[in-house]
């Protein structure tokens, strides 16, 4: 034997060893499609065929990667009998997600439903009273979603709604009003083969008009404290509910803060092709603000061009970024 030999040659530490990685993904496009309508602790509920299956992620769906409203393949076990479980297995393209983060402090995205193609934000006239800035909040989030916003006040029967009516007209943005035991065929036609996600301040009186449009949604509900005048959360998670008359509702908890730290203040502009026309002819890098200097919004005012009221009607939509 060399005296360079070493008896322990030949015995290193043993590899790892893996799995060859592939990119061919299984194909699952035969599998059963549904859509989900709420989810729970990592069970999600799914609406299949008329029955509710619930599931659990499948190993190749990414952990946050499944939310309200998704439509899904499942496979395994879609009895929905008791006590089986069926996986996700695939998250189909989305038409749109309706986004918010805690605060404008938090860059955190939280995704709160997927393929809506309506948003109704919910505010009361009164009790609690209506806080146009988060209404403006939530406009902004819906058009950067590309989703179509639209304005139910609830409570008639205690306040007016004309303020509202002039603020928010000049949008365009559609608005019903409703109070206890009020007509809702307005209502139902609107949401008719829709996708609409019902969003608001807590205390507002979300719930209760979810409960008339679905009888059997059994959403929970409380009255105002009279202590801080603000709502209770009474809706602790998402819900996507089938309307009666077709199409769908997605309830979601009450909210008392709506930050739009993901969004984009030029993105808002792509939502009003009116003013993204006249915009077009604005300085390089202007914010259309007012008192922005050669601002082509403001020359299509002066010349009649523009309403004075739309400008300003979006102008505010800008300061809801400050």
């Amino acid at each position: 034997m060399s005296i360079h030999e070493d008896d322990h040659t030949g015995f290193d530490r043993p590899r790892k060893r893996s799995r060859p990685r592939t990119k061919d993904r299984p194909d699952y496009s035969s599998k059963p499609e549904a859509r989900v309508v709420s989810i729970d602790r990592g069970r999600y509920r799914c609406l299949l065929d008329g029955r509710i299956v619930t599931a659990v992620r499948g190993r190749l769906i990414a952990r946050k990667g499944i939310i309200v409203g998704d439509r899904v393949r499942l496979d395994g076990d879609t009895s929905a009998e008791e006590g089986t479980l069926a996986r996700v297995v695939e998250v189909l393209d989305r038409s749109t997600m309706l986004r918010r983060s805690a605060d404008d402090a938090d860059t955190f995205e939280r995704p709160i439903v997927a393929n809506a193609d309506q948003l109704f934000i919910v505010t009361a006239l009164a009790d609690p009273p209506p806080r146009v800035g988060m209404i403006d909040r939530i406009l902004v989030a819906a058009y950067d979603a590309g989703i179509e916003p639209m304005l139910c006040l609830t409570k008639a029967d205690l306040a007016s709604p004309d303020e509202l009516r002039a603020a928010y007209e000049p949008l365009g943005v559609p608005i019903l009003v409703t109070e206890p035991g009020s007509d809702l065929a307005d209502v139902v036609d609107i949401l008719t083969d829709h996708v609409t996600v019902f969003v608001g301040h807590s205390g507002v009186g979300k719930s209760t008009l979810v409960n008339r449009l679905v009888p059997d949604a059994n959403r929970a509900t409380a009255e105002v404290s009279e202590l801080t005048g603000k709502g209770r959360h009474t809706s602790t998670s998402a819900l996507a509910m089938e309307l009666p008359d077709g199409g769908w509702i997605i309830d979601t908890p009450g909210v008392r803060s709506f930050g739009i730290s993901h969004v984009r203040p030029e993105s808002i502009l792509g939502a009003f092709p009116d003013l993204a026309e006249y915009a077009e002819d604005c300085p390089r890098g202007c914010r259309h603000q007012t008192g922005a200097v050669d601002c082509a919004l403001d020359e299509a005012v002066a010349d009649g061009r523009l309403s004075e009221e739309r400008l300003a009607s979006f102008r505010r939509m800008e300061r809801a970024f400050s």
